[in-house]
């Protein structure tokens, strides 16, 4: 057991050097946490993403394994049955794909859980004999017979304003409500602020519900920042997948630049996607926004910064942009991001879309747009380190 705690540790090491480049520090796992026993040596915000993967694979939240997460009294360091289960798990799947698989994450928590605490073991006659779901692989191959990646891009630059009026688009602020997963907190007050060529910040502030703290994403280029309302760390600077992922979402919300972003592009098989549910509250949310709708799409994955594996999706009528699902990267299996536009709206000769969910492991915002402004000054401090908490 010590010799397989040992290599997790060492992949670790790894994983954090291979991820976080040329970027100095980062914070590790082990500086901002106690009782830190098999991931260590990776940046706070990977060992986060990290939870999340276990989480969205078992169904758990931070209670299931924490004791007193949720609460005044939580004890994070402290040992339960379930955290010493984890670290025997992390070490087996690490085993799996080091003796089996090169050290490629073939095996990951997901491959057996499945939203399960106990994985099933006998096969479902239910599942055997009714509709089959099939779930597309992450990486796709180059389909035969579908158009060339570049013509769909194409496409989605004319169907978005063409060339010309792209390459004048240099910034804009986007301010709206944002409803977050169940609803909780209540609507929250958005500025969406973007500026090319890799620039951008989704400022969320929920001041119906002081208690919660506001929801805050920034990249200026370089350095990334998150502020999550009751997280364990409150406000950390990004590093890694995360980092990467920043600044892809901030040169994609420039779509005149689309091509340049992303290499080794591939065309996938045709696909149908469903917009994600309506959130459980809208009373503050847009009542003429069609939610759950079908769509014929054309699929293209590349890569995006340092190699971040992207896939997008693009309305087969239309051409614009619907989907965007990256892959970070965690010790124990890819780590995904799913964001959807949908309801574009002409905004000076640009189609821009004034709804969009930004999902991830650990979170759901639902974010109505009530009015997009382009071209406009924008203060440099919007994409830096986010401002002090004021004192309620």
């Amino acid at each position: 057991m010590a010799s397989g705690i040992a290599a997790v540790g060492l992949l670790g090491v790894a994983f954090a050097i291979a991820q976080t480049g040329s970027q100095e520090k980062p914070l590790l796992a082990e500086q901002a946490f106690k009782n830190i026993q098999v991931l260590k040596g990776i940046p706070v915000d990977d060992f986060m993403e990290t939870m999340g993967v276990m989480s969205a694979s078992l169904d758990f939240d931070c209670s299931d394994c924490h004791v007193g997460a949720g609460t005044d009294q939580v004890d994070w360091p402290a040992d339960t049955q379930r955290k010493i289960m984890a670290r025997i798990m992390i070490t087996m799947v690490a085993n799996i794909n080091k003796n089996n698989f090169a050290g490629r994450q073939m095996v990951t928590c997901w491959t057996c859980h499945r939203n399960r605490d106990k994985p099933l073991v006998t096969p479902v006659m239910d599942t055997i004999y009714g509709t089959v779901t099939i779930e597309p692989d992450d990486v796709i191959q180059q389909a035969e017979g579908m158009p060339p990646a570049e013509s769909v891009l194409d496409k989605y630059i004319q169907a978005a304003g063409g060339a010309q009026r792209l390459a004048g688009l240099t910034s804009f602020v986007g301010r709206g409500t944002s409803v977050g997963f169940g609803g909780f907190g209540g609507g929250g007050d958005v500025e969406l602020v973007a500026e090319a060529p890799d620039k951008r910040a989704t400022i969320i502030l929920f001041k119906d519900a002081p208690g919660r703290g506001d929801q805050i994403r920034t990249y200026d280029g370089r350095t990334g920042w998150v502020r999550t309302p009751l997280n364990v760390l409150g406000e950390f600077q990004l590093s890694g997948g995360d980092l990467d992922g920043a600044r892809l979402d901030a040169q994609l919300s420039f779509p005149g630049q689309i091509k340049q972003v992303l290499t080794n592009l591939k065309t996938g098989p045709p696909a149908t996607i469903t917009d994600l549910p309506a959130p459980s509250s809208q009373s503050t949310l847009q009542k003429d926004v069609t939610l759950g709708q079908t769509h014929d799409v054309d699929v293209i994955q590349g890569n995006g910064p340092r190699g971040l594996l992207v896939t997008l999706y693009f309305d087969r009528k239309t051409g614009l942009l619907l989907r965007e699902l990256r892959y970070g990267n965690s010790p124990i299996g890819r780590v995904p991001t799913q964001i959807d536009f949908a309801d574009y709206r002409d905004v000076n000769g640009v189609k821009l879309p004034f709804r969009i969910t930004y999902a991830w492991l650990d979170g759901r915002d639902s974010i109505v747009l009530n009015e997009i402004k382009t071209n406009v000054p924008v203060s440099g401090a919007k994409f830096g380190r986010p401002a002090p908490l004021k004192a309620q």
